[in-house]
């Protein structure tokens, strides 16, 4: 009878020191931790936010789980298994989710450049009977604090599209100062034309500006 005893003593000794040394799943955490890195690197921060924060919060969870563990004489780490599971499918979702908002706006910004293309294309440049449109709208260009600072000046120039009704419909710079550029672009998108005739009917055409930068 004492050998049975003894024995089972024996057994479940064995059983709590088993429990007592079971090992933290580092091959899932570590796994878990790549995929929201990589979510990040794909800058789901940027086109999957929402995504991002469910895969951090996954992530978070798994490492307060870690700690508890750690407190603990008898561990058990299954539910930190499972938990790095989920941050691992979540970090996967949201890169997926960043790839995925980044072709669509590569794909918005084709098509916007598509379009101004054919606008562009579709226009008569101004000369012989094509006059000059009238501009009814102006709006000055915003001298950037940091040209000035940096004295930078001198001119801009830019060829803008001007469609039937009058208004900017494109434009970019063919003579460019790096740090005058986008405000000269950002003035010139605002302006508005009398609409431009051609055998009684309204046309796109293309003009060129120059914006006069001063110190």
């Amino acid at each position: 009878m004492r050998v049975i005893v003894r024995s089972l003593a024996i057994a479940v000794g064995l059983a709590i020191t088993a429990t007592g040394c079971a090992s933290p799943p580092n091959a899932d955490v570590e796994a878990a931790k790549a995929a929201v890195a990589n979510a990040m690197t794909e800058r789901a921060g940027e086109y999957a936010p929402t995504s991002l924060k469910a895969a951090q919060d996954a992530e978070a969870a798994v490492d307060v789980e870690l700690k508890a563990q750690e407190g603990k004489w008898f561990k058990s780490y299954d539910k930190t298994r499972e938990l790095a599971v989920v941050a691992k499918a979540a970090g996967d979702k949201a890169a997926a989710d960043a790839v995925a908002g980044k072709a669509t706006e590569a794909a918005a910004a084709k098509a916007a450049a598509d379009a101004a293309a054919a606008r562009a294309k579709a226009a008569v440049r101004v000369g012989g009977r094509i006059k000059p449109p009238t501009k009814i709208r102006d709006v000055t260009p915003v001298y950037p604090a940091i040209a000035q600072s940096a004295h930078v000046a001198g001119v801009v120039t830019i060829e803008a599209t001007i469609g039937p009704d009058g208004k900017v419909v494109d434009a970019k710079v063919v003579r460019s100062i790096p740090m005058l550029d986008q405000a000269a672009l950002d003035a010139v998108r605002q302006w508005e034309y009398t609409p431009t005739l051609l055998n009684g009917k309204p046309v796109p055409v293309l003009v060129t500006v120059t914006i006069n930068f001063r110190p």
